[in-house]
């Protein structure tokens, strides 16, 4: 294993340490274990809450400031953040609106989100929960009951995001969320294994030639191992898997999203397929974002998300936004 690291058990504190060093529009609680905006809680604001495992940056500390999240709390590398570090950062964004959790649909963030809501509940806060399970690949996973969490968890810290900024209350912008969630879908394609620090070796194994196809994003399984095919072949399959298990007959937003050891210029090349393929099957895109933003560590991989857009959501989706992952607008 190679890695800029310095001790495998330090590295969340130390990234975060560092994130408090280059962001400092940002609040970093290293102790308490989360990241929340500077100017939280803003009274009468709905605030936004997500998290999980790290590994898979800038999601969700990089989610986090003006149009998105107004907080985030990262767990060590692929665990669950705890109840009390939810709370916590539920508390410190509370400006008397209410609170949104944002949860990917893995069995210890789902528990551990709850369990943190029913706390916050006793203490006054008003909290609703919108859970993501985007992923088409396979009905239950290694850590779910359900569908996973994945690549339309940032489109629902974006549009929900941009709501609770805007000034919406707190059941409309949980509803907005639950909506993209519920008009998104994602497949993911893992060509190699991501290295966690603690244990200094990839987290499966795949044979030259071949791929895993419909993974997670922490390496689980997907549907099956195949062998390595064009890239324009890749493409059309995970979009017939989404287009199959939700068809689109409006406008979508597409994210075609790095795992975090994807060069850019392949993704693009992606992109490029996705756009055709789309024409052909009649789906016209709204909008678009390619990029590493929900990763699984060094994973070489790729994941697609469509969204079908309404209206209210293309205006939200555009509406600015000034995070460390994600900035547009004024």
């Amino acid at each position: 294993m190679k890695k800029f690291i310095n001790d495998p058990a330090d590295v969340v504190a130390q990234a975060l340490a560092g994130v408090a060093a280059a962001h400092p529009e940002l609040r970093v609680e290293i102790d308490e274990q989360y990241i929340v905006r500077a100017d939280a809680p803003r009274p009468g604001k709905v605030g936004l809450v997500s998290g999980g495992g790290s590994g898979h940056e800038p999601l969700h500390g990089g989610f986090v400031g003006p149009g998105m999240l107004d907080a985030a709390c990262p767990g060590e590398i692929f665990t669950s953040p705890v109840p009390g570090q939810i709370l916590a950062a539920t508390k410190a964004v509370d400006g008397g609106a209410g609170v949104v959790h944002i949860v990917k649909n893995y069995t210890g963030d789902v528990m551990n989100f709850q369990l943190a809501a029913e706390l916050a509940t006793e203490e006054g806060i008003s909290v609703e929960t919108v859970l993501v399970d985007d992923d088409v690949a396979v009905e239950d996973s290694t850590w779910t009951a359900g569908r996973r969490g994945t690549g339309a968890t940032l489109l629902v810290e974006k549009i929900a995001g941009a709501r609770a900024e805007e000034g919406g209350k707190l059941a409309e912008v949980a509803a907005i969320g639950r909506e993209v969630n519920t008009h998104s879908g994602s497949f993911a394609y893992a060509l190699t294994a991501g290295t966690t620090p603690a244990a200094g070796r990839p987290g499966f194994e795949l044979p030259a030639d071949e791929i895993e196809a419909g993974v997670g994003i922490h390496g689980e399984p997907g549907r099956r191992r195949e062998k390595l095919r064009p890239a324009k072949e890749l493409t059309h399959a995970a979009l017939d898997a989404i287009l199959d298990a939700k068809p689109f007959p409006g406008p979508v937003i597409v994210l075609v999203n790095g795992l975090g050891g994807t060069p850019l210029i392949e993704l693009y090349l992606i992109y490029g397929e996705v756009a055709r393929h789309l024409e052909e099957r009649g789906v016209r895109i709204a909008r678009q974002l390619v990029g590493n933003y929900v990763t699984s560590l060094d994973m070489a991989g790729m994941s697609l998300t469509l969204c079908q857009a309404t209206d209210e959501m293309i205006r939200l989706w555009d509406a600015p936004a000034r995070t460390p992952g994600l900035r547009w607008g004024a």
